[in-house]
């Protein structure tokens, strides 16, 4: 059973969706009880750093991931759920996020003909060979929506990558911890993929 975490962001039942399709049990839950038995986590969602942190603190849910994330078993977070694993957003800098990977979430920089929000597909740079990646080519398209990204402090945790005003590290991993900053539920069959992939994950 795989453990989506409910905490007030937008997007999730889109994630419940995908792993339907893919024949995933899911379960979507803020429940420390629930998320301690599942055989993996996701964490997805939009919206501003400092209030989804805020979210998952109030109900202690931030220590059930964290207690989760510790027992080794895989963990998937996604677009904001990415960010939040991080020590810092120049979204909300009064906020400090989980931390369990070192690195800023920082501003998209404007530019001409570069919109921020940066929405829509792009294709990203897979770095190295990856159980996350793998059946898919090196250059994949996936999915995006955000203004922030990631600037990770350890750039041997980075999988991928986009430019896009400045380097954006869009997938990191440390062992069974995973994160990716673009939308594998609104990737079409390549976003599959990549959910198959994290789901056959031990």
């Amino acid at each position: 059973m795989i453990a989506v975490v409910d905490y007030g962001a937008g997007n999730v039942r889109s994630v419940l969706h995908a792993l339907e399709h893919i024949g995933a049990p899911a379960l979507l839950t803020r429940e420390a009880r629930e998320i301690s038995r599942a055989d993996a986590v996701i964490l997805p969602g939009v919206g501003a750093f400092g209030d989804a942190m805020e979210q998952l603190r109030a109900g202690g849910t931030d220590r059930a991931l964290a207690d989760f994330v510790a027992s080794g078993r895989p963990f998937l977070g996604i677009c904001i759920g990415e960010q939040l694993l991080f020590d810092r957003s120049e979204e909300s800098p009064g906020s400090p996020g989980l931390s369990w990977l070192s690195g800023a979430v920082r501003r998209i920089p404007a530019g001409p003909g570069r919109k921020v929000p940066h929405m829509g597909w792009n294709e990203i740079e897979i770095l190295r060979d990856d159980p996350l990646f793998a059946g898919l080519p090196m250059h994949p398209y996936f999915y995006f929506v955000h203004s922030y990204y990631v600037d990770a402090q350890d750039k041997s945790l980075v999988l991928a990558r986009v430019r896009y005003g400045a380097d954006m590290d869009v997938a990191v991993r440390r062992g069974s911890l995973c994160a990716v900053q673009f939308h594998p539920e609104k990737s079409g069959e390549t976003g599959l993929v990549l959910l198959k992939n994290f789901a056959a994950m031990r």
